[in-house]
């Protein structure tokens, strides 16, 4: 297994991943938000993780910043989307891709990790609903009880609730 960060040459493998791990309702929205995540330009920088396995890839991470609404300091990260092909799964990629980008966000000292996800899964490397709940989305949740946060830097919470704002490509009401 290999780890690595994306290329300019992995677009059509991260769409295929995406396509080939989420059901028809789904796979056209969230390989859509994968391979736009690729061309945001921000402040501090998206960036994605790739798995692979005899050199093929068959996992993707991305991790975009986040924003308090009407702010442009980043206050944390939000990891979105993540998948792995269904003939690798259940082989340790998933958890690899998270753990190594919790350990580069860690080393920067990020705010906040912020996932919307299964609490089942990602509580296993430390996400809770406690940290997440001082931090709304920017929309409302189809599925309140896998909003789920981490502090990965070590900096704190806030004391308020606060709205947060994510980057263009995850701006869309059905991702939430």
């Amino acid at each position: 297994m290999e780890i690595r960060t994306v290329g300019l040459g992995d677009t059509e493998s991260i769409r295929c991943i995406y396509r080939s791990a989420f059901d028809e309702k789904e796979r056209d929205l969230v390989s859509e938000l994968a391979v736009d995540l690729l061309s945001e330009k921000t402040v501090p920088s998206t960036f994605s993780l790739i798995a692979e396995s005899d050199g093929m890839a068959v996992g993707h991470i991305a991790f975009s910043p986040v924003t308090l609404q009407g702010d442009t300091n980043c206050i944390g990260y939000i990891l979105a989307p993540l998948a792995v092909i269904p003939d690798s799964q259940h082989a340790g990629f998933g958890s690899a891709l998270i753990e190594r980008g919790v350990a580069i966000l860690t080393a920067r000292e990020a705010g906040v990790l912020l996932v919307y996800g299964d609490p089942n899964y990602y509580g296993r490397f430390g996400f809770s609903p406690e940290i997440a709940e001082r931090y709304l989305p920017p929309y409302p949740l189809e599925h309140p009880f896998g909003w789920l946060g981490m502090i990965p830097g070590g900096i704190g919470e806030p004391g308020d609730t606060v709205r947060i704002s994510c980057v263009d490509s995850l701006e869309r009401p059905k991702l939430w």
